[in-house]
């Protein structure tokens, strides 16, 4: 994702003392803080589960139990971010949630081989992760800005058909395409847009959960949203380990594994903006190792709870550099109040109630914003002949490769699906001709930069 750039420096002398990872602010005004922290990042976190319930054809009770395992894996998740254990950990206010970036290689991935062969993979991209960590000065010049960026530009692609699909009512539905469907699903996506541009501070940054939150009071008064799966839900219940088992197979590993690299990447640049933007200093070289080997071990850990890779939530970025409050304790109420969240199956009962429309309108936004930030990173180098080049040939087989299919169908044994996605034929390309291809990417200088009115990113 991009990352806005340094903070101005704060005139207020209170504020200095929140610029501090270790200060405490009183809890008054720490809980709230750390409540917005959840809001701001809820939607995102609940939405992969929701989408791949639906391609393995997950009951009711299932989807449930996703989304309360997405919960509660991602509040343990940002505990470990924030308290750290030993090396692991940033000890910095990162709130970890479900990734989006996996989802165009988990869908049909699942959808080939069910959630089982998802599960395994995920549990050892996240190990091969915490290695990524522990060596990360070693190897952090393979991923430039623009191979990093066509990589996150096309997850916002791939992803923008399950969005509309979504916003249709979803695949299969008896109404599909109708115009109760797609005016709820409109009525959501004006509503998350005007949110957004007019709303200030806490409601700008939830200006997607308030578009879901006012689809669904609409979706209920218009008589389309059944409660029954709310009504049988359990009020308590843990979340149980490895309820769907574990598969390993090598086209689901390679997968995953290549998109786990350039999701370690956006956690590195969401690491550096909270110090920058909000801490006013150059993130730590333990900060960073320390942020990505959580990341694996998160990823991992949401593997043998059932659900899908975890990651730092950039939402959450723009929080801290907002409001200035860049305790990792604030951060850590967070991480509980989530965990709490996930012990109460009602509220997945609550979630998975909603329908597919205002899940779908939302999702218009949020993928779209997804594709957005992969420009914003190609932007930050010079878009020469090399790296229009590289961009070229990525984009070509990312988006030509799932639109043709009898391509990858042609392929032997499994290797045609991960041609289908597009996204990890596009990503091995970017990789080597950044690699191979004469000359390094040269960077924006940031006196250009600031001539043409654009924000430099503290990127890796």
């Amino acid at each position: 994702m991009t990352y806005a750039g340094p903070a101005p420096q704060p005139t207020k002398p209170s504020r200095t003392v929140n610029q501090n990872p270790d200060a405490m602010p009183p809890l008054s005004k720490a809980i709230p803080l750390g409540i917005q922290h959840i809001m701001a990042m809820f939607a995102g976190n609940v939405t992969p589960p929701i989408i791949i319930a639906g391609v393995i054809g997950a009951t009711t009770g299932e989807q449930i139990f996703l989304i309360q395992v997405a919960l509660f894996v991602a509040g343990i998740a940002t505990l470990i971010q924030t308290i750290g254990v030993g090396p692991i950990g940033a000890r910095l206010p990162i709130v970890q949630g479900t990734s989006f970036g996996f989802l165009p290689v988990a869908l049909p991935l699942a959808g080939t081989f069910g959630l089982p062969a998802v599960l395994g993979a995920s549990l050892v991209a996240g190990l091969l992760q915490v290695g990524l960590g522990a060596f990360l000065k070693k190897i952090r010049h393979w991923f430039s800005p623009v191979v990093t960026g066509i990589v996150v530009l096309l997850i916002g692609i791939t992803l923008m058909p399950v969005g509309l699909n979504y916003a249709a009512g979803g695949v299969g539905a008896d109404d599909f395409a109708s115009p109760t469907n797609l005016g709820l699903a409109l009525f959501v996506l004006v509503v998350t847009i005007i949110v957004h541009q007019f709303g200030r501070g806490f409601l700008k940054a939830a200006s997607i959960l308030v578009g879901l939150v006012s689809g669904y009071l609409v979706a209920i008064a218009l008589g389309m949203v059944d409660f029954s799966s709310v009504a049988n839900a359990a009020w308590f219940s843990i979340p149980r380990p490895l309820q769907y088992g574990m598969e390993f197979q090598l086209t689901a590993i390679i997968g995953m594994t290549l998109i786990m690299f350039v999701v370690g990447l956006e956690t590195i640049g969401n690491i550096s903006a909270i110090t920058i933007g909000g801490a006013g200093r150059q993130a730590k070289d333990r900060e960073l190792s320390g942020g990505v080997m959580a990341d694996g071990v998160a990823t991992s850990f949401a593997a043998v709870f059932n659900t899908l890779p975890n990651t730092a939530y950039a939402q959450n970025v723009g929080l801290i550099t907002l409001t200035g409050v860049v305790s990792r304790h604030v951060v850590t109420i967070g991480g509980i109040l989530l965990i709490c969240m996930g012990l109460f199956p009602k509220l997945g009962g609550l979630v998975a109630a909603m329908p597919h429309a205002v899940l779908g309108g939302a999702g218009v936004v949020m993928f779209g914003m997804i594709a957005s930030a992969g420009l914003k990173i190609i932007q930050e180098c010079e878009l020469n002949q090399r790296a229009m080049l590289i961009i070229a040939v990525a984009m070509s087989l990312g988006i030509g490769l799932p639109a043709v299919e009898a391509i990858a169908e042609t392929m032997p044994g499994q290797a045609g699906l991960l041609l289908k996605s597009g996204l990890v034929p596009a990503a091995l390309a970017a990789l080597l001709l950044d690699a191979v291809l004469p000359g390094k990417p040269q960077r924006k200088a940031p006196e250009e930069a600031t001539a043409k009115g654009e924000e430099v990113s503290p990127t890796p």
